[in-house]
Formats: structure tokens, C-alpha cells, sequence
């Protein structure tokens, strides 16, 4: 009996500081990987943020591109049909969208959907202005009746509503 009583003597001990050691160095481990983890996500984000700001720099660019108001003046040239400048107008849109459209992997969703709506509903415009005029008529009475339905409308224009959206993102993400 005296010797199980000796082996428990130092048994329980043992396990007791055994336990405890494993409690520590597990505790220890945890809180190690927590911050490794902290490291990571902080020189993640000092790589993605950069990043994201120049996406929704490009966006805010494409934005004010495909304005009407910008996209005519620089799009029309002389000599062409409206037909010719119809088409332009179009096929700047498309290859401007085109060109950003690795952009929205680094902006969110809702302000891509206002960037895929505000093109397509800028195209709209469009082919509401290049339908209201001869196809063969010269390219300033297009570039006219474009600039006349955008400044007459009663809302703001769609690319103007989603810089506006982006702004406010930004200002509160950032």
C-alpha cells in the first residue's frame, strides 16, 4: 500500500504539471497563430488597399468617360454620318467597359452593378438619339440630340448617379 501511495505522491504531481504545460504551451500556440494570422491579414491589406482605391480611381475614369456630355466631343470628328458616330459612340463605350473590367474583382458588387447599369443605360441613350436621326445626317445633329435628351432629362445621368454611389463607398470604407 506504501508503494501506491508513494507512486501517486508523485503521479498526481506529474500529471498536474504535465497538464498545466499543456494547457500553457497551447495557449501559447493559439495566441502565436492569432497573430500570425493579424500579420497576414494587415500586409494583406496594405497590398490590397492601394489596389482597391486605384480600381475605384479607374472606375470613377470610366465613369466620367462614358458621360455623354465628354464621350461626344471626343468621339465626333468631322465629315462622318450619324450612322458612323453611332457606332463610334457605342464601340468607345464597349472598349472602355472592356478595358476595366478586371476592376471589379477589387470593388464591391452593388458598385458594379451601378457601373454595368450606367453603361448599358448610357448606350440606351444612344440608340434613343441615333433613332430620332437621319442615319446619313451629318454626325453634329446626333452629337446634338444627344447632348439635348441627357441635359433635358429630369434625373441625373446614370454615370453621374453611380460616381456619385462610388464617392459615398469610399468615403466609407476608407
Amino acid at each position: 500500500m506504501n508503494v501506491l501511495a508513494d507512486i501517486l505522491k508523485i503521479t498526481i504531481p506529474a500529471l498536474a504539471v504535465l497538464g498545466a504545460a499543456y494547457f500553457l504551451v497551447k495557449r501559447f500556440l493559439d495566441n502565436e497563430q492569432k497573430r500570425r494570422e493579424h500579420e497576414l491579414r494587415s500586409s494583406t491589406q496594405a497590398i490590397m488597399t492601394p489596389l482597391k482605391i486605384q480600381a475605384y480611381e479607374r472606375i470613377v475614369i470610366f465613369l466620367e468617360r462614358i458621360n455623354p456630355n465628354s464621350l461626344v466631343v471626343r468621339v465626333n470628328k468631322n465629315n462622318m454620318t450619324a450612322r458612323q458616330l453611332h457606332l463610334d459612340l457605342v464601340n468607345a463605350i464597349k472598349s472602355e467597359y472592356e478595358h476595366n473590367l478586371s476592376q471589379q474583382i477589387y470593388i464591391s458588387e452593388s458598385s458594379w452593378q451601378f457601373v454595368k447599369t450606367a453603361k448599358e443605360e448610357i448606350i440606351q441613350l444612344i440608340n434613343i438619339s441615333s433613332s430620332k436621326v437621319a442615319s446619313d445626317a451629318n454626325s453634329s445633329e446626333l452629337a446634338i440630340m444627344i447632348l439635348n435628351i441627357s441635359a433635358n432629362l429630369d434625373k441625373k445621368l446614370p454615370c453621374e448617379v453611380a460616381v456619385d454611389f462610388i464617392k459615398k463607398e469610399i468615403a466609407r470604407t476608407f
